[in-house]
């Protein structure tokens, strides 16, 4: 049973707050999406509204253990505290003697931001030493960095293992309750896109959710190892020869379990791809078989039409992966007509971290889907049914 943090006395303790501010920076240092730092805010507030000293952690970017300038977490402190309407106090480091100090003068209710776990080698090392420094700073660990809790780092799991009260904060558990309970035991119809690039990133999910789905959407890059699995030609496409025969028992498997399995019947392709510059060359639309020299780059409009309609049926939908190269505004439409249709049906819609949550925001449909998850990594490992340490270790 993983315990919330409604269920702890907090009352003057120390929490270590484990958080995903891994944010995005421009060169000047100013933040350019505060989505992570907004999504943990309900958790920050309920510590500090019941009492609590609070002891952020997070990490930000890769550092690799050195002390890397732009990755700082300094800037994140007063876009914290603009949002948040309280002081927040930014501590140049996350371990020693003066940050032990500084925790354990703070008063209750009072925010502190940690520098960045992943200055320490310790963290990624998931370093026992280093974990027990970090312990110096709790009476209760909360885990709400759902992005990083596939990983076993020290942050996420080897300072849990030392902290006798632990919970998940309000986010992790919204997470576990979408992308865990409405996928287990879902409203029918159940509708699952799947887009993206790679099969080899999702046939284990594919795998699981054969057994749960009463309709699988395959879209983007993976797409086109389907097509090759069917016998058709790709020409120049992204795909993935090795994973052909994957496809082909992913495809069985479906018709064995009565699933419906929809793959684009038309493509968008395009005799030239610049991804640095967001060009393409010359485009047209092709049914079935891609003449060399051309290469996919999104669903054409039959496909685009027949996946709307389909997903207009549902009643729960889960969608991870982008149809195709969205980020070019010429290849942007599959995409962008299935958020859409997400945004617009009457089901409880997931959006599975990642690329996808990238795409529904651009597509301006973001307001108007039920939960967007913030792990994409973490949220696939989840789905595939794989234990996630920084979950795990919470469970009393």
């Amino acid at each position: 049973m993983i315990k919330s943090i409604d269920d702890l006395d907090l009352q003057d303790k120390r929490v270590f707050l484990r958080v995903d501010f891994n944010v995005p920076l421009d060169s000047d240092g100013t933040i350019t999406d505060d989505t992570r730092i907004c999504a943990a805010l309900p958790t920050i507030r309920k510590l500090s509204e019941s009492g609590a000293k609070v002891v952020l952690a997070s990490h930000l970017g890769r550092p690799k253990g050195e002390k890397v300038p732009s990755m700082s977490l300094a800037p994140v402190a007063p876009a914290l505290a603009k949002l948040i309407g309280l002081p927040v106090l930014f501590l140049d480091d996350c371990t020693g003697e003066k940050v032990e100090d500084a925790v354990n003068s703070m008063s209750s209710g009072q925010i502190a931001l940690l520098e960045n776990m992943r200055y320490h080698k310790g963290e990624t090392d998931n370093d026992p030493a280093f974990a027990k420094s970090l312990a110096k700073l709790a009476d209760v660990y909360v885990n709400d960095a759902f992005g990083t809790a596939h990983r076993a780092h020290a942050s996420t799991h080897g300072v849990a293992e030392l902290i006798e009260d632990r919970a998940a904060g309000y986010l992790i558990q919204k997470e576990l309750e979408f992308l865990g309970n409405k996928t287990e035991s879902p409203e029918r119809p159940f509708i699952v896109i799947l887009g993206g690039a790679k099969v080899s990133d999702k046939i284990t999910v594919i795998d699981r959710l054969l057994d749960k789905a009463d309709t699988i959407i395959i879209g983007g890059g993976m797409a086109y190892t389907f097509a090759l699995a069917m016998g058709q030609t790709v020409g120049d496409s992204l795909c993935e020869v090795d994973k052909v025969e994957l496809a082909r028992n992913a495809l069985k498997k479906a018709e064995e379990k009565g699933v419906k399995f929809m793959l684009p019947v038309d493509y968008l392709v395009t005799d030239s791809l610049d991804f640095g510059n967001k060009t393409l060359g010359q485009t047209k639309v092709v049914e079935g078989n891609i003449p060399d020299g051309w290469e996919g780059v999104d669903a054409g409009p039959k496909t685009i039409s027949l996946f709307a309609e389909e997903v207009a049926k549902a009643k729960t939908v889960l969608w991870n992966g982008p149809m195709g190269v969205f980020e070019i505004e010429g290849s942007s439409k599959g995409t962008f007509a299935v958020a859409k249709a997400v945004a617009e049906g009457n089901a409880t819609s997931i959006i599975g971290g990642g690329d996808s949550v990238k795409a529904i925001k651009r597509s301006g449909y973001s307001d108007q889907v039920t939960f967007m998850s913030t792990g994409g990594g973490a949220s696939l490992e989840f789905l595939e049914g794989k234990e996630l340490p920084g979950v795990s270790i919470l469970d009393q």
